[in-house]
């Protein structure tokens, strides 16, 4: 049976919802004036990270500082990044796509692959369907989205980048030639400009020049696993599967957003502690160890980061998994402004097997699990509120203790997750 797939992608995102809030609120539509979403204005740091098309005829463009947008368009409006906003705007159109497909992966904050092979009988019409779902989200969301459909996840996502905004597209096998192979090869999924450079330089300028060309030759040019996937994408061939919640946890994780700025190791470590808290709780209540942990943050300009390590030994004892992770933080941050920030703990395993070590305080580690212990004890007979450690009970620790409300609600469900 032949697949069909929808992608869903909202029509610039960061702007689109901030855009949508404001309307709301009665105020000028940012996606009708010279707009962008970055940085700070009063203080002309950042970098534009998404802008409106009344601001791109200004010469504005994604990723240049907003202090440069600035001599370019001085009556340019810019607009902090509202973390908040943008996770609950995510949710909600998710949550229409979900009400449509068997199966949704969740391909990034703004986008959906939505599996709707086998859905024939119930939406005979996979285009008026599409158009339907694209309506919706505007008039229910006040934002608009792409939809491309394909026979798989390449098709789609290639589908969907088509003209915009608000737009719904096929590009079906027998359409390849007439939509894709025109195409210039950087607009070909996951083809980056240092590959781009050398298929120019060999000749090849779009992708219907790269699905004619030898195999091998494009392998030459792009290396032998790379140069045959891109190859595959060319051609339009992708068999990767759309693929929907995992059913067994391969690990842990926590994150949360703040209100404000964090810009020092205090507060971070507050937040990652509280995090830490939690999230070892739940792997303990679970009888797993972590053997790998890592850190996770996102930057004003919605770049994300993230550094792992793996452990000598599995651990669940709270205090080593912290001690890793503000290692991990140390190593990887210099304290730029962030607004979110999260740790996991993934290699999940069970049993007691510990290489030891001479130098190891067994008597330390033996009174931490103690602590653990009786922690997991008073949070199982008195709830998650009513043990919290001295340590985040500092003035940074206020937000500390608010995320950690959050997260260890089961009702909200999206500070805390289990992968």
């Amino acid at each position: 049976m032949e697949r069909l797939i929808f992608h869903v992608d909202v029509n610039s995102a960061f702007l689109s919802w901030e855009a949508a809030r404001r309307v709301k609120e009665g105020l000028p539509d940012l996606r009708e004036i010279p707009s962008c979403i970055g940085g700070d204005p009063k203080s002309r740091r950042g970098i534009v990270v998404a802008k409106s098309i009344p601001a791109k005829k200004y010469g504005v463009t994604t990723g240049e500082p907003v202090s440069m947008a600035l001599r370019k368009c001085p009556e340019l409006v810019c607009v902090p990044g509202n973390f908040t906003l943008f996770e609950t705007c995510s949710r909600a159109f998710k949550k229409i796509c979900a009400s449509y497909a068997p199966v949704m992966e969740s391909f990034s904050i703004d986008e959906v692959f939505l599996d709707m092979s086998g859905t024939e009988k119930i939406y005979p019409d996979p285009v008026k369907l599409a158009h339907e779902i694209k309506d919706r989200i505007r008039e229910e969301l006040g934002f608009t989205v792409n939809i491309g459909i394909g026979t798989n996840k390449l098709l789609a996502k290639m589908a969907s980048d088509f003209e915009k905004p608000d737009k719904v597209h096929t590009l079906f096998p027998a359409e390849i030639p007439t939509k894709m192979w025109p195409l210039p090869v950087r607009d070909l999924l996951f083809l980056g400009k240092a590959s781009e450079q050398k298929l120019i330089k060999a000749g090849i300028k779009t992708i219907g020049e790269m699905a004619r060309y030898p195999e091998t030759e494009i392998q030459r040019l792009l290396g032998e696993k790379t140069g045959h996937q891109l190859y595959e994408y060319a051609n339009g061939r992708d068999d990767s599967p759309v693929r929907g919640e995992r059913e067994e946890a391969k690990g842990y994780s926590a994150e949360t957003t703040t209100e404000e700025d964090i810009v020092t190791y205090e507060q971070a470590f507050s937040l990652l502690l509280a995090q830490c808290d939690v999230v070892a709780a739940r792997m303990r209540k679970d009888g797993k160890k972590c053997s790998c942990v890592s850190v996770t943050y996102r930057m004003l300009d919605f770049r994300t980061r993230s550094h792992q390590k793996k452990l000598k030994n599995p651990t669940d004892i709270t205090e080593e998994i912290f001690e890793q992770v503000k290692m991990l933080l140390y190593e990887c941050w210099r304290c730029e402004p962030l607004r979110l920030i999260g740790m996991g703990l993934t290699e999940l395993t069970e049993g007691e097997y510990r290489q030891l070590s001479m130098f190891e305080d067994t008597k330390k580690r033996e009174k931490q699990k103690k602590i653990d212990e009786t922690m997991d004890d008073i949070r199982k007979q008195f709830g998650n509120g009513m043990i919290v450690r001295g340590s985040t009970l500092s003035t940074a620790g206020k937000v500390a203790r608010k995320a950690k409300a959050q997260m260890e609600n089961a009702k909200a469900g999206d500070q805390v997750k289990q992968n």
